[in-house]
């Protein structure tokens, strides 16, 4: 009974235990929300009063913001009117300006009218006039004009014809004595023997029985080398020989090779003939690559494209009046150098444009167009200076000489086209030239004879002295070279000689 209640009393005590507590915690967590609440209250207040003082400095800030802009606004729209004004300023001159303007236009033009009038009334009495001593003087006015030229010429032939000479003698003396300077220093520092080569196309072989072994059965072998090289063989009743017929120079010597290379072997069949085809195709290329970089190096023009070195050794190959090209284009670079170094140009594009200037002639069998332009368009794709392109494109004057490098070119490839022995041309071709020297200076008034000497590079004309006098001679000499230099093509430059010559004979008897 006792236990009961120790555990009834243990069971009560602990309820109370827990009453008390919860009632304790609730008073504690009573008094822990006042003072939440109390501090909640003094952060808004500080919050309120914070947020106060930020709108009232946000205002003064604002305020002061405004109170800025509005002056800059007020100066701005002073500026703008006073630019306004000027703009104003400056319509109202401009304005002034153009009804002044207008004024003197039309002033301009009243005085344009009244000044073609005038002159056209001029024109009318100056005609009149002119009709009139027409019909008084029964002459025309290109007759006056020609009988006054020709009377004064006769009265003053003497002192005229003493001044053009005194004048020419001066001029030319001082001139032919600097061109002289210039071209026998030239001539003189280069001093190398050319020699023209001619590219033979007839080959020699040791007896007439090679002939059949070259035709080969039904011609086979003939053909099979035409075929290989391009070139054609002829093989006729000349005994001894075999010629190679063919417009590119390259194939007529490979040509050439393979065939001296085939008759020293002896046995000739379509194989053999390709092997040795081959062969010289290769021995040829060696030598067209050898011709050009020595070429090159002898002109010093250094640092050129590979490509374009085989070009220029393919001139090797090349003949012109039998004169090799790639000889004549290294003597004009040699004597353009000199030129331009005793003229002060520029020796480098002088040397370049001169060994280059007949470059095109490698390729003009196989490109259309000139070999001037062929020229042109290899050394621009091979990236060649434009000032070389412009040196070597006027030697022939097919382009205006924009450079002086152009005309010492143009210079240099006369010279040395035209120094004796440079060239050679067939016995046809030099009796066409004099005749036609000669038929020029035959079909002009007052020409007796006319005799073409000195290989064609001069012409004598005998004139009738009754017929031409002194002055009208220089001027027949004149028309003689204009006439040759229109209507031949030639190297150099050809000299006209007009001879009057009067002669008194009497008899004492």
């Amino acid at each position: 009974m006792s236990l009961k209640i120790i555990i009834l009393l243990l069971s009560l005590s602990g309820a109370t235990g827990i009453a008390i507590g919860y009632f304790l915690r609730l008073i504690i967590s009573l008094g822990k929300r006042g003072s939440m609440e109390l501090e909640i209250r003094k952060m808004k207040l500080d919050a309120e009063e914070r947020a106060k003082k930020i709108t009232e400095e946000a205002e003064a800030r604002a305020k002061a913001t405004e109170g800025r802009i509005t002056d800059e606004l007020k100066v701005r729209a002073l500026d703008l009117k006073q630019v306004e004004e000027r703009l104003v300023r400056k319509e109202e001159l401009l304005d002034k300006r153009q009804t002044n303007l207008d004024l003197e236009q039309d002033n301009l033009e009243k005085k344009h009218e009244e000044a073609v009038a005038v002159k056209a009334r001029l024109d009318e009495l100056a005609l009149a006039s002119q009709e009139k001593l027409e019909k008084v003087a029964d002459l025309t006015a290109e007759e006056a004009k020609r009988d006054l030229l020709q009377s004064i010429e006769k009265q003053n032939e003497s002192d005229i014809e003493s001044r053009m000479r005194k004048l020419e003698i001066s001029g030319n003396e001082k001139l032919e004595h600097r061109a002289n300077e210039i071209l026998v220093t030239a001539v003189h520092r280069l001093g190398n023997s050319v020699v023209s080569d001619v590219l033979a196309t007839t080959i020699s072989i040791p007896n007439d029985e090679l002939k059949g072994k070259i035709i080969g059965k039904e011609g086979r072998n003939i053909r099979a080398f035409e075929r290989a090289t391009g070139v054609d063989v002829i093989v006729d009743d000349t005994p001894g020989t075999i010629t190679l017929s063919s417009y590119d120079p390259i194939r007529r010597q490979i040509a050439r090779i393979a065939l001296e290379n085939l008759i020293l072997d002896g046995r000739i069949q379509p194989a053999k003939i390709e092997e040795s085809v081959q062969k010289a195709e290769q021995e040829i290329n060696t030598i067209i690559k050898k011709k050009g970089a020595e070429a090159a190096f002898e002109a010093k023009v250094p640092n050129l494209d590979p490509k374009l070195i085989m070009i220029l050794g393919r001139l090797y190959f090349r003949s012109s009046y039998g004169q090799n090209v790639l000889d004549h284009s290294v003597e004009v670079a040699h004597m353009a150098g000199m030129l331009a170094a005793e003229l002060g140009a520029d020796e480098g594009v002088a040397r370049a444009g001169a060994l280059f200037h007949d470059i095109g002639k490698a390729v003009d069998h196989e490109v259309p167009g000139t070999h001037v332009e062929i020229g042109r368009r290899i050394l621009q794709k091979f990236g060649v200076s434009e000032e070389v392109v412009k040196a070597m494109q006027a030697h022939h004057e097919e382009y205006p000489y924009e450079t002086p490098e152009s005309m010492i070119v143009q210079v240099a490839d006369a010279i040395s086209g035209a120094r004796p022995g440079a060239r050679r041309d067939s016995v046809e071709n030099y009796i066409k030239r004099l005749t036609e020297l000669e038929s020029i200076a035959n079909t002009q008034p007052g020409v007796e004879k006319s005799y073409a000497i000195a290989a064609g590079r001069e012409v004598r004309v005998i004139v009738k002295p009754e017929a031409i006098s002194d002055l009208e001679a220089r001027k027949l000499a004149r028309d003689i070279a204009d006439k040759i230099e229109k209507d031949m093509q030639y190297p150099g430059e050809i000299k006209i000689s007009v001879i009057r010559e009067t002669r008194v004979i009497e008899y004492a008897r």
